[in-house]
């Protein structure tokens, strides 16, 4: 085995980036060569995404990846977000993608729930109730009609980058059209969603071979016939390779926008107490079972910094979590999985600070008074909601939760990480703060033959190469 360099478009529901991974025997870095904001765009009162601009931004990332990277680069490889698509036609997007955010998918519930109960949909695809699955989404979009192919976002950037249609795995598996125990489309499901499966395009698993960038790609970025390969496209399946697990008692909070809280199994658990707990069986690499529940995460923080930031009073992040620190009274531990605190705060939204405040006088507790309580707050309710989501994932699997591995954006929150580990009882181990693009770039270099075949020997490899900051319950 040598060292190789490859390429990971990482796509956050906030934010992208680009980052190239240098990986051999004992050794891992990563560095970042661009990041660029992830914006919504509200068209007609809907929300959408922007995927061309986030394309060329990717095309700019790559360009200079290449660029930086002498020796050349080994493949490219894409994740983002889960369950959000295009709906193709021949060579054209038929439409602005929706983002999962907005409200239309209300009807879709309804109209999927009619033909299919929510207690069989989950014994045939184990998903957690969630009102933006694609399939919902799928249920109310006009355009289905006039399509010929469906491409998640990461698969649509695979498709501009190589001209091949394709579907992942991982991600596939949040649509809720997969059978998670045998990894194919569920056609007679599909069918009784009144869904056309045509529209479905084939599936491919992380490591498998996407296609080699068209000429035109190629030319772009100064890399003809770069290859580019399929990794676990759900940027969550990607970040629970980069978790550095080492034992079997270990549960992963991924944290980002949201918090991705579960463990790693063998296989799914489509019980209906794992319904009724929603809890979700999405697919992991190397046909793992990634057994989780989302929890509302630093969607609360950034979004109500960015109210304080839109009344012309902005505060920044590193102080205001200072300022909660200090706050020694007890503070309102609301639910953060209200449905009211799934929105955007702008305007004409009702405010983020608001709907925490309504909240409480519903539930007659006493509101936050102040900023820096309103943020311990936020951060001690996300806590709560982790140990709760923590606790469920143990009795639910049967798996044993004895330490806490927060990898992401929130690894770097240090007042959050604590307060998970009080709430929880159990150590909580933060970072990396990349392990989505670690996991990213850690399969691709297996594709390449540069590192160990398993899950556990990549870990293994995170763990040598990266520190972890320990917080114990307290």
């Amino acid at each position: 085995m040598s060292r190789v360099s490859v390429a990971a478009i990482d796509l956050g529901a906030s934010s992208g980036r680009v980052m190239v991974g240098d990986v051999g025997p004992g050794h891992l870095e990563l560095r970042a060569v661009a990041r660029f904001a992830n914006e919504v765009v509200t068209l007609q009162g809907g929300l959408h995404w922007d995927p061309l601009e986030l394309y060329r931004h990717a095309l700019n990332g790559l360009w200079t990846a290449v660029s930086q990277s002498p020796d050349g680069l080994g493949s490219v490889a894409v994740d983002s977000w889960a369950v959000d698509y295009a709906l193709m036609r021949s060579d054209d997007m038929l439409g602005v993608p929706f983002h999962y955010r907005d409200e239309r998918t209300t009807a879709g519930v309804e109209r999927i729930h009619a033909r299919v109960s929510p207690a069989e949909l989950y014994s045939r695809n184990g998903l957690q109730f969630l009102p933006f699955n694609t399939i919902y989404q799928l249920a109310v979009d006009p355009l289905v009609a006039e399509a010929d192919r469906m491409l998640l976002i990461p698969d649509l950037v695979g498709y501009w980058l190589t001209g091949h249609s394709v579907t992942e795995l991982t991600n596939a598996s949040t649509t809720g059209l997969l059978d998670p125990r045998t990894g194919a489309w569920d056609l007679d499901l599909i069918e009784r969603a009144g869904l056309p499966a045509g529209i479905l395009t084939e599936l491919v698993a992380p490591g498998d071979p996407v296609g080699t960038v068209t000429q035109e790609v190629g030319e772009r970025i100064g890399h003809p016939g770069l290859a580019v390969t399929a990794v676990g496209s759900h940027d969550t399946a990607s970040a629970v390779v980069g978790v550095p697990m080492l034992t079997d008692d270990a549960a992963y909070i991924s944290c980002g926008t949201w918090g991705l809280v579960g463990v790693e199994l063998d296989a799914p658990v489509m019980t209906e107490d794992a319904r009724a707990a929603n809890f979700t069986n999405e697919g992991g690499v190397d046909g793992r079972t990634r057994f989780l529940t989302n929890v509302m995460g630093t969607w609360l923080i950034s979004e109500t910094l960015r109210q304080w930031e839109r009344d012309g009073d902005p505060v920044g992040l590193t102080d205001i979590l200072a300022a909660a620190a200090a706050v020694t009274s007890p503070v309102t531990v609301f639910d953060v999985q209200d449905p009211r605190f799934m929105a955007p705060g702008a305007p004409p939204s009702t405010p983020m600070t608001t709907r925490v405040a309504e909240w409480c006088a519903e539930h007659d507790v006493a509101a936050p008074a102040d900023r820096a309580t309103l943020m311990r707050s936020i951060v001690e309710s996300i806590a709560q909601a982790f140990a709760e989501a923590l606790d469920a994932a143990e009795k639910l699997s049967g798996q044993s939760v004895r330490v806490v591995h927060v990898v992401g954006g929130g690894s770097l929150n240090h007042l959050l990480c604590q307060a998970t580990a009080n709430r929880s009882g159990r150590p909580v181990l933060a970072g990396p703060v990349e392990a989505t693009a670690l996991g990213n770039v850690l399969v691709q270099a297996r594709t390449l033959a540069a590192v160990g075949g398993t899950l556990e020997e990549m870990r293994a490899l995170i763990a040598s190469t990266h520190d972890l900051a320990r917080f114990t319950p307290r």
